[in-house]
């Protein structure tokens, strides 16, 4: 079995959700097996510190996590048009896998949540995407083959999933966008099982 990272920050779920879906995608290839890891908050108190293990969900993600997957599936809420300050805080501190081209090579993709269909999806996806160029991964995009992507009214992209909860949290995760989610997984599985048979 080769593991696949599915990291993400959730703050209400929603980015959560669409990581279990991006997981279910990815199990769905034979061969492949999710990772799901998350990352801390960011303290707005320099003392503060979180505790070890989270109190429920995924476990925190750890460096071995990045060295030992053969893709990454990174997908963070919006805020403001950017990724999360606590996903950016995560990458900012994996300047010794750059140099030492731990990620070169591997398949990723990105996935994010926004509380408003106009909400900087797009600008987020992007922003998570040029950590991972630097990086040296290859971006696996969201094809318009995928009939869902064509005809959703909510969330979706070529750049990655996403998904409009609403300003306060209330719209459950649409039936498109639980497709593409899947797809998103199945799709860095695929590639990413390619890519580690060379």
């Amino acid at each position: 079995m080769q593991d696949i990272l599915v990291l993400y920050y959730s703050q209400h779920g929603a980015t959560r959700e669409l990581a279990r879906l991006i997981a279910r995608g990815i199990e769905s290839v034979p061969g492949a097996r999710a990772r799901l890891r998350t990352v801390p908050k960011v303290s707005t108190v320099c003392e503060a510190t979180s505790p070890a293990i989270p109190e429920a969900g995924a476990p925190y993600v750890e460096r071995a996590d990045l060295a030992d997957c053969v893709g990454l599936a990174l997908g963070s809420p919006t805020r403001f048009g950017n990724m999360a300050a606590a996903m950016k805080y995560f990458l900012d501190g994996t300047s010794a896998e750059w140099m030492a081209g731990t990620m070169a090579g591997k398949p990723a993709c990105v996935f994010t949540s926004t509380s408003t269909q106009h909400g900087g999806q797009e600008s987020t996806l992007l922003s998570m995407m040029l950590p991972l160029l630097h990086h040296g991964m290859l971006i696996v995009g969201l094809p318009y083959t995928e009939p869902a992507l064509t005809h959703t009214s909510t969330g979706g992209g070529p750049y990655g999933v996403s998904h409009v909860s609403g300003v306060k949290g209330e719209a459950p995760v649409s039936d498109d966008e639980k497709a593409l989610a899947i797809a998103q997984g199945k799709r860095l599985a695929e590639a990413a099982l390619k890519l580690a048979a060379r």
